[in-house]
């Protein structure tokens, strides 16, 4: 670099000068190291008063940024909201800025735990800050900021609505800092940010701190995917650099592809570099080896000689994404049992008194039905499960273990890869395929993206390494296809709910809750959708254009002309579908009339001539009777043997004795038909001829009266007429593909506003809204109940609240009345309604199951989406444990781990919290609500506070 004149020296020191002065320079300087250009951007243009969007790969260091933001409201004495979409990411927020700015200036909120809800930062679930704009809760005085991290979470089909709710609603003066992992279109979400929130700079940053190498595993060799000695993420993808797959492995995919029986293979393989600050040493070289005749190529190697060959490799700490809770444990006793152990004697001393500190609290009977024990165990020795079965208290001591080196490897399910601070060096993927809940699917390249992100610690690792296991038919190509794609489309799930709703027209009206879903993400990208619609419907309309005036006549109207030739055309056409239907029924009909011994001619087909009947069936649709030919043959007949109608021309008697499989017997009988033939002195009338006369009258009468207006046409006698005809077919054809397009932009044009609409008929039917002396919408009593209620089945709940379904339970079956209104079963767990532990819960949850099964109706005739099952899995378990029941005896004979119950009951908690404060509750009901609080946050509920 050339070295710098006097002048430029002094222009740099002067920047510095005055950039030291701002209050982003004075926050940089907290930090011992340089940050990177795309940080250094966003903050000063959010400290410029401007919204940011940042969007950069996991790991990159977006949260400075966040974090800038807090610094600005401390330091103007106004407030900051951090949120996160997962409450494990608010906790773990909430500890790392607690630890720097101090507990007293620091806040959380999760819905379940509130600390310090009034300082200047707090952090809290995006559903909480949802929750205080529709209720204008006065903590949102003095709000200066609102980060919203993970913001990509809003394509979350389930939840992902309630990121536009609040980025909407919240007041114009909040400065919004979005903080994304890299997506494809973060330009179109930045131009939405600008349009409803005002001035917004899109940063946009692909480079990786920690360049990630991608691998596959094959055996125990560990094979590099792509050709060449750059990783992809340093590679530059604008000159079409992307390299070329390892021959390698599309080698070894081409052999088991025509060997996986049989056959032999031997390849030598170059392994993972192992580059970077590596505890111990690299790779080694791979040698796939050979294989006995009849087995596959590549032996796979078990989960604890996976880490073996990490650890070998330099290439821990590690975390393997399995896509199952239950693999996930698994592995770990796979780990232990195999006698693996990746830990210091020193380590595990440390370990273990973590361990003890973190359980302390929880009650020695519960330590067994927490899987406690292997748990331990497997921390000792540096491996640890990560899953949102477990026990939050369990999880997070996981999560600070592996930060700070002292657990290597964790098998985790993909919800690991949603924000939590779990940087590795090494991630593995055991295989791209996953259960979404309804069936297998591949991994997406997004989920690939987010999920290999992991790898590569900043400031610890000089690069971070993915890790695909070799599964019989993989395909290194569409590996490689996943890796190289490094960004993904941001799509909204946004839709109108019933509580969106009724909150929006009581705070705004319906006309301008209209507009206001009108500025959604979801509408802005239909609306650009429909910009694309539009440009095609243009192009053909100068098509159309261009096809008139080249079927111009100058003997007249030729528009006309070709109007009344199609006009006859569709007619003909329809009138000689109609003559098939007619014909094809009286064939059928014909058919059917047979009887055996009737004597018929079959007009075509297989063997023509006269026939004998010898049997019918009339067990099947289409009457298909067995003949005897002249020729002695047998057959069946069938529409397709027949020009037209079949009828009997005459009959003979078939003696009783007759066997169609002998052959005497059909000798006989074909000797019969032969007499009978020769006396049929002329054949009946033709009943072709009176099917002909079918056709309607008034289709004949349309159809000449057509052809009449046709042959007077000025157009009828152009020499050019055909010429023309062809220009007036393809612009008809054209006019009828551009109407179709117009059709889609006006189905998606205010798709928002009109699905809006139907959820207010839903909610006038129920009498939630009603129209005031004003003649505007407004919201019941029952709909102000609405308001304060938040989830999936939000207007089941106020129905059922209307229904009285709660007033007559005590708190402990309130608690499991609660869990069939939060509870989610698995597909393989529903069943059938199982008996309930009292009258009296019995008929809440007939109601509950009669307003459900109403609302069903409702719903599919609004063409809205259904409202989900109540489920009753949990109810037993609930109650059990609301009456003081042991964790093992709760938890016996279902299938629930203990971190999940723990979770289902914390958002029965948090139900029953909003029930106790909606308005107008009957104050029993509200103490009862209160009462089963109490009942269930108790135990492992009540120690586990900041729960997943």
């Amino acid at each position: 670099m050339p070295s710098q004149s006097p002048a430029e020296r002094y222009q740099a020191a002067r920047e510095r000068l005055v950039e030291s002065r701002t209050e982003f320079g004075s926050f940089k300087d907290t930090f011992d190291f340089e940050l990177d250009e795309f940080q250094i951007e966003a903050c000063k243009s959010l400290e410029a008063g401007q919204g940011v969007l940042v969007a950069a790969p996991t790991g990159a260091g977006k949260t400075i940024v966040g974090e800038f933001a807090v610094y600005l409201a401390l330091a103007r004495g106004l407030k900051a909201f951090y949120t996160t979409p997962i409450k494990a990411l608010s906790n773990q927020k909430y500890a790392e800025l607690a630890a720097k700015y101090g507990a007293r200036d620091v806040g959380l909120l999760t819905g379940d735990t509130s600390i310090n809800p009034e300082a200047a930062i707090v952090v809290m679930t995006t559903e909480v800050l949802r929750n205080m704009l529709y209720a204008s809760s006065e903590a949102l005085d003095d709000l200066a900021f609102v980060v919203m991290d993970e913001v990509h979470y809003l394509a979350d089909r389930f939840r992902g609505a309630v990121w536009e709710e609040v980025i909407i609603h919240l007041p114009s003066e909040v400065q919004l800092v979005s903080l994304s992992a890299t997506v494809s279109n973060a330009e179109e979400f930045g131009a939405w940010l600008d349009t409803v929130r005002g001035s917004t700079t899109v940063i946009v940053s692909e480079h990786r701190p920690v360049p990630l190498w991608q691998h596959v595993m094959v055996g125990k060799d560990i094979v590099d995917l792509f050709a060449g000695d750059t990783s992809f993420d340093e590679l530059d993808v604008r000159q079409d650099a992307t390299p070329a797959v390892n021959t390698e492995l599309t080698e070894l995919a081409r052999v088991e592809s025509q060997n996986r029986q049989r056959g032999r293979f031997a390849h030598g393989g170059r392994g993972a570099r192992g580059r970077g600050q590596q505890r111990r040493g690299g790779p080694a070289k791979p040698s796939f080896g050979h294989s006995d005749a009849g087995q596959s190529p590549v032996r796979s190697a078990s989960r604890p000689q996976v880490i073996q060959a990490l650890d070998r490799a330099g290439l821990l700490p590690a975390i393997t994404f399995i896509f199952s809770r239950a693999a996930c444990d698994a592995a770990v006793r796979q780990c232990v049992d195999f006698g693996l152990s990746l830990t210091t004697e020193a380590e595990r001393a440390e370990i273990s008194a973590r361990v003890d500190q973190a359980s302390q609290e929880i009650p020695s009977d519960d330590l067994d039905v927490l899987g406690y024990w292997s748990w331990r165990e497997g921390l000792l020795r540096g491996v640890a499960a990560h899953h949102a079965g477990m026990l939050p208290t369990f999880k997070e001591l996981v999560e600070t273990l592996f930060v700070d080196g002292l657990v290597r490897a964790v098998f985790a399910t993909e919800t690991l890869a949603l924000g939590v601070n779990m940087p590795a060096r090494s991630v593995v993927l055991e295989k791209l395929e996953k259960f979404n809940g309804e069936s297998h699917v591949n991994v997406t390249a997004g989920e690939y993206t987010q999920l290999t992100g992991r790898a590569g610690r900043r400031g610890i690792d000089v690069e971070g390494h993915a890790v695909v296991l070799w599964q019989p038919g993989t395909d290194p190509g569409a590996v490689a296809g996943l890796a190289s794609r490094r960004t993904y489309p941001l799509n909204s799930s946004f839709r109108p709910t019933y509580n969106m709703s009724i909150n929006l027209i009581a705070q705004f009206g319906r006309g301008r809750a209209r507009e206001i879903l009108e500025s959604s993400f979801a509408q802005f990208q239909a609306d650009r959708s429909v910009v694309g619609l539009a440009k095609q419907v243009r192009s053909r309309e100068a098509s159309l254009n261009g096809y008139q005036e080249s079927m111009t006549c100058h003997l007249g109207d030729f528009s006309e002309y070709a109007r009344l030739r199609r006009e006859l055309s569709d007619l003909e056409s329809s009138a000689a579908q109609q003559r098939s239907r007619t014909r094809r029924d009286a064939v059928d009909e014909s058919l059917a009339s047979l009887r055996p011994g009737d004597v018929v001619e079959v007009s075509s087909g297989r063997s023509p001539g006269y026939a004998v009947v010898v049997a019918t069936d009339t067990h099947s649709a289409e009457s298909r009777p067995i003949v005897l030919t002249q020729g002695r043959d047998t057959r069946r007949l069938s529409r397709q043997d027949l020009d037209g109608p079949i009828m009997a021309q005459g009959h003979l008697r078939i003696p009783k004795q007759f066997n169609l499989r002998q052959a005497k017997d059909r000798k006989n009988l074909v000797a019969a038909l032969e007499h009978a033939i020769r006396g049929i002195a002329a054949a009946p009338a033709s009943r072709e001829a009176s099917f002909v006369s079918t056709r309607s009258a008034e289709q004949e009468k349309k159809i000449t009266e057509l052809r009449r207006q046709l042959r007077a046409h000025p157009c009828h006698g152009c020499s050019e007429r055909e010429s023309h005809a062809r220009w007036s077919e393809r612009w008809w054809r054209l006019r009828r593909e551009t109407d179709d397009l117009m059709r889609q932009i006006q189905g998606r044009t205010g798709t928002i506003a009109k699905t809006f609409d139907r959820v207010c008929e839903v909610l006038r039917s129920y009498d939630f809204l009603e129209t005031g002396p004003d003649q505007q919408l407004r919201p019941t009593q029952a709909g102000q109940r609405l308001r304060r209620i938040y989830g999936e089945k939000d207007l089941l709940i106020a129905l059922c609240l209307r229904e009285g379904a709660f007033d007559r339970l005590d708190a402990n079956e309130l608690a499991a009345f609660a869990s069939a209104l939060v509870y989610q079963a698995k597909r393989e767990e529903r069943g059938l309604r199982p008996r309930l532990p009292s009258a009296e819960l019995e008929s809440s949850v007939d109601i509950l199951v009669t307003a459900w099964s109403r609302l069903e109706d409702q719903e599919s005739q609004a063409k809205l989406p259904l409202t989900s099952e109540p489920e009753l899995g949990l109810v037993w378990p609930m109650i059990k444990w609301a009456r003081g029941r042991h964790l093992e005896a709760v938890l016996e004979g279902t299938d629930l781990a203990a971190g999940d119950f723990v979770r289902w009951a914390k958002q029965v908690i948090d139900l029953l919290d909003q029930l106790a404060g909606v308005p107008a509750l009957a104050p029993q009901t509200r103490r009862t609500c209160l009462e089963a609080i109490e009942h269930v946050r108790r135990g492992v509920v009540a120690y586990s506070a900041l729960a997943a």
